[in-house]
């Protein structure tokens, strides 16, 4: 379906048994479909176990990802944005993306794009610890030495390729942490630095340049103690400072009370969309979420369960996103949407046996032709 709008779901590449190293998670070897699958009800009413109506499919698998891109497009979801790790020295649950989304035959009938979730990957995905502290199993900083081959690699696997997603002719490249990104290179002045140079070894590849986009959470004040003599800034001084060219969310959770019904947050939506417009130094592509709560993940209940996030209320926050971006002098009419799969924090567009294709049913009514 073809439309004059980027439609970009994120994508948590975490639904295979393919990548090694994610068994000490999820043994079962089927990724985290084994936390959904166990998934239960909480208390009267909760809405879960949900099921996928395509089974618990393997999304490095290419011929899966024919079919999910066939569907994505079909209703106007026209991008995939990659959650993407680096832990170790080395990728992690890549395989989504290179061996399914990239081997697919019909990759090119859409765009992708990479969002660095350098976050530190914690036991948090372990449901079997649930009840426990979290710890720490990899950190998401890393240090020049180790971001320079890594960003040589990005642009020359993923950035050169033909249906990887740009603005204005220079690739989209997403980092979720940005508070992470500092302390992994020591400051704020050495990672504007490290971004210059990610810039310069774009164009000396043959690319236009880079356009590095911000995950914005709240208004708060960023924490760069540590490396910057305690220092605090707000997100809009270090939107400036490192250089970024835009921003969007990831989640709504980021910056709103999520344990309540979805038409109140909406309204908290647009007061944030406003606040943004006063205050932020670049352009900011409007983020809808499609849900939230996170209890799949863990063995007892936890707080923060969105309800009313029916197809038909997540299409009234997709229309606002479309009145958002054809109301503002952007670059281009992206939109973000969280997401295509996340299915252990509900806010995913695939179809399940309590909405059937409800959701992409809402994208391709806002965005149709």
């Amino acid at each position: 379906m073809n439309h004059p709008y980027t439609v970009a779901a994120y994508v948590w590449p975490s639904y295979t048994g393919d990548e090694p190293r994610s068994r000490q998670f999820w043994p079962e070897g089927m990724g985290e479909w084994q936390s959904v699958r166990s998934a239960e009800a909480k208390y009267p009413g909760h809405a879960w176990p949900r099921k996928p109506l395509w089974g618990y499919v393997n999304e490095a698998d290419p011929f899966v990802m024919e079919m999910e891109i066939a569907a994505a497009t079909t209703h106007g979801v026209n991008a995939f944005i990659y959650d993407w790790y680096w832990y170790d020295g080395r990728p992690f649950l890549e395989q989504c993306l290179v061996d399914g989304f990239l081997r697919a035959r019909n990759n090119r009938e859409m765009s992708f794009c990479l969002m660095w979730a350098n976050h530190d990957a914690t036991t948090l995905w372990d449901k079997r610890l649930s009840c426990q502290p979290e710890s720490v199993i990899w950190r998401g900083s890393v240090s020049r030495e180790v971001f320079e081959p890594m960003a040589r690699r990005m642009i020359e696997k993923f950035f050169t390729l033909p249906n990887y997603l740009t603005i204005d002719g220079k690739p989209v490249f997403m980092i979720y942490d940005a508070a992470n990104l500092v302390k992994g290179f020591g400051g704020v002045e050495q990672a504007r630095e490290a971004l210059d140079w990610f810039r310069q070894q774009a164009v000396a590849a043959g690319l236009v340049g880079l356009h590095l986009q911000m995950c914005l959470w709240n208004e708060g004040a960023v924490n760069v103690s540590g490396v910057d003599g305690g220092k605090t800034v707000s997100p809009y001084e270090l939107i400036s400072s490192l250089g970024f060219d835009s921003v969007t969310h990831y989640q709504f959770c980021h910056f709103t009370d999520m344990d309540r019904p979805y038409q109140d947050i909406l309204t908290d939506v647009q007061a944030e969309w406003k606040r943004i417009d006063s205050r932020c130094p670049v352009p900011y592509f409007p983020h809808v979420s499609v849900g939230w709560d996170n209890n799949p993940r863990f063995l007892d209940f936890r707080p923060g369960v969105t309800t009313g996030n029916t197809p038909e209320a997540v299409g009234q926050a997709l229309e606002l996103a479309k009145n958002y971006v054809d109301s503002h002098p952007l670059p281009c009419k992206l939109i973000t949407v969280n997401s295509w799969n996340e299915w252990t924090e509900s806010s995913y567009l695939q179809p399940d046996n309590l909405n059937g294709y409800g959701y992409l049913a809402a994208v391709k009514n806002v965005f149709r032709s």
